[in-house]
Order: structure tokens, then sequence, then C-alpha cells
């Protein structure tokens, strides 16, 4: 009979038939669970089971796999088939379908279910209105506020004096920062309505926003200009001074120091990059210090380029190394060296010089964004070990 249906427009008579004899079917079933009951001996606790088959009583639609009664197909029909329905009985179809999702919060399905609405085409735009307001409402629920306010705005351009759509667009520009818009919406709402008390309350907490927004916003920008003013200062004083980096892009002198060449490898230097001090004179830089023999290194995060090698092994062996067993790491005691990796040698220290001397020494390269040093004990088979596995001649600095 669906088929048939479907191939075909439906006369007034024709749908009488199907009223009366869905009416029918239903006086029959309700007779049927009556005889079943009693003649048949059907369990008690199958009577609701056997209710829930039926269209007119089901809790749920059918799912994927489930045999569907006939009655529920030609309801679906009755209901959804543009050829049994007005555009605009399709929408408010589709309207109560998603009203339904709305009291369920199946705000997601709510959505799918207004959208078909718009899609049945209809021209009445106080129906329109009214399907695009409540997607919006959707829309705000699952906090898609920008597809909640542009529905709420369609709304409004079908029904200009849409109070629930002014409403909504309001809150929904006001979750998104459009300040102006937000306010402009209460003031139309209260224009209609001196006591609407949640759009006075939503112009105020708007205002409020706005001004803490606004104020943000001009710390960060000043925030950003001293951030790129000292930036311009420090490249300037690391260009003035010649200094190398190991992953410089070819360029010479004339290659860009940006701020990833500067930002340390290291994860205990990451926070402390190169910097000028507080009387933008002196570099303090970040220095790694490893020990070949023990496979680890130590970090100092903020070492000022005025400082010795010798005030920095002094400040290393304050105490003595957890893993030198020997004593044998102690100012006096170790030599210090630092790999060109450029030309493949290495340059032993001279530890009474400033770091800002050593900086500049021709072989010498920040690597890692760092100053990266290899301390031995002096004399010693650790040191030969260590210049032997480099396999690279050693110059003296």
């Amino acid at each position: 009979m669906d088929e048939l249906a479907a191939q075909r427009n439906w006369t007034d008579e024709e749908r009488l038939e199907l009223a009366a004899k869905l009416d029918a079917e239903l006086d029959a079933f309700i007779d049927g669970l009556e005889k079943k009951r009693y003649e048949e001996g059907w369990p008690e606790d199958r009577w609701q089971e056997e209710m829930d088959k039926h269209p007119f009583f089901m809790k749920r639609a059918p799912q994927p796999g489930d045999d569907v009664h006939p009655m529920f197909e030609g309801l679906q029909k009755l209901k959804y088939d543009p050829e049994e329905n007005t555009r605009d009985e399709l929408a408010l179809n589709y309207k109560e379908d998603g009203n339904f999702y709305m009291k369920h919060k199946k705000f997601r399905m709510a959505v799918c279910s207004f959208t078909e609405g718009i899609k049945s085409k209809t021209e009445n735009p106080d129906v329109l209105a009214v399907l695009y307001n409540n997607r919006s409402a959707a829309h705000y629920f699952i906090k898609n506020y920008r597809s909640a306010l542009s529905d709420a705005q369609r709304a409004l351009f079908f029904k200009p004096d849409y109070t629930k759509a002014r409403w909504r667009a309001a809150q929904c520009a006001h979750e998104l920062d459009k300040f102006d818009l937000c306010s402009q919406m209460c003031e139309e709402l209260l224009e209609v309505d001196v006591d609407h008390k949640e759009a006075k309350t939503l112009l105020h907490k708007n205002k409020m926003k706005k001004l803490e927004t606004e104020r943000n916003q001009r710390k960060e920008a000043a925030e950003a200009k001293r951030r790129l003013s000292r930036y311009h200062r420090l490249r300037d004083a690391i260009e003035q001074r010649e200094i190398k980096f190991d992953d410089q892009k070819a360029g010479g002198k004339n290659a860009t120091i940006s701020e990833e060449l500067l930002r340390p490898k290291f994860l205990p230097l990451e926070d402390h990059p190169v910097h000028l001090d507080e009387d933008g004179t002196t570099l303090v830089w970040p220095a790694a210090f490893s020990y070949p023999e023990f496979l680890f290194s130590d970090f100092q995060q903020q070492l000022p380029e005025t400082a010795t090698m010798q005030d920095c092994l002094a400040t290393l062996f304050a105490e003595p190394l957890p893993c030198d067993k020997t004593n044998s790491y102690r100012p006096g005691n170790v030599h210090v060296y630092y790999e060109n990796r450029k030309v493949g040698c290495v340059h032993k220290i001279v530890v009474e010089k400033q770091l800002n001397e050593i900086v500049a020494e021709k072989g010498f390269f920040v690597s890692g964004g760092a100053l990266l040093f290899y301390v031995v004990p002096k004399d010693s088979r650790v040191e030969q070990e260590f210049i032997h596995q480099q396999r690279r001649p050693m110059v003296y600095s």
C-alpha cells in the first residue's frame, strides 16, 4: 500500500478511509490483547511489551534492524511525505519534533529537526522566524554561539519585532565579545519593555566586560611594544658583538637573529633566554656545562658576560659533585673546552677570560641558544679520552 501511495496523490475520501482503518486496527489490537491475555494465557509481564510495539503507544522510534509496524510507516508518511503535507505543515511537523528534543535536552537532534523544517521551503515568515529562533536556542545550549547568533538574526529578518530572537541575539553577542551589537540588542529590547530586567542586567554586564577587555587589550599592546623594543635592543647588542650561532642560517653578519634562534633548546634553560640586564648594557647568558666522564650536565641560567670562567667554576664546585668520588672536579684542577663544529676542532679555554671574551673568539658559536662548555679533570685520562673521541685537533685560545 505504501509504494502505491507514494506514486499518487491521495483524495480526501482516501485519507478518511485510512484514518478509519487506523482506528479499526487500534480497536482490533486492543481486543486482541484482551483475548490473548485470557484465552491464550498471555503472561501479565508481556502486556507492556506488546503495547510498546504499537505505533500509538511506542515510547521510542524503531532502531536500525527492528521490525517496523506497517502502521508506523503509514504514520511517518502522513507526517513527513511532501505529497501528503503542505510546506507549512511539514515545517510545523519538524518544529514539533525539534521542540520535543529541546524538552528532553537533545539539542543536537533539535538542530537537525529545525533544519529540516527550514529546508521544507515554507514561505510563511512567522513559521520561519520560529524555526530559526528555536534552532538558535538549540545552538546556544551546545555553545555554538556564532551559529546561534546567525539564526537569531535570521529570525529577526523574518519577524523584526521578535523579542525572544532579539534577546537570544543579545546573549550570543555578549558571549562572542560583540559588545556594540549586544548593547544595541539590549537597548532595542528596553525600548519595547523598559522593565526587561534581563536586558538591563546584561547591558550593564556587557559594558563592564567591554571596559575590562579594552583595558586588557591596551595592556597587551603596551607589553608587546615593550617586548619588541627589548628584542630590538638585544638583537643590536648581539650584532654589535658579532656573536655567532651554530644554527644561524647562511648570511654572515647579515643573517637574521630571530627570537627562535635565541630560545634555549636545553629544557632546564628554556625559560631563560639570553637578555640584557636592567641597565641594558650587559648580556646575561644561559649556559650548559657538560661532564663527559659522567654523561650529565650542569646548567646555569643567568651568567653575566662579565663573569670569568673562574667565577663559573667556583659556583659549579661550591659543593662537590655527587658522582665525583676522587674529588677531581674542583677549581684549579679542571680544563674547560668548547667545540667548533663548523671546522671540527675543540678549544681549551683560558679560565681567566670573561665570557664576553670567550664568546667573541673566532671559533666560538652559541649552540642551541646557550653557551656550551665541556669540563674534564686537568691532564687526566678522561681529558685524553675526550680529546681522542672528538677526533679533532685541540686549539688553545
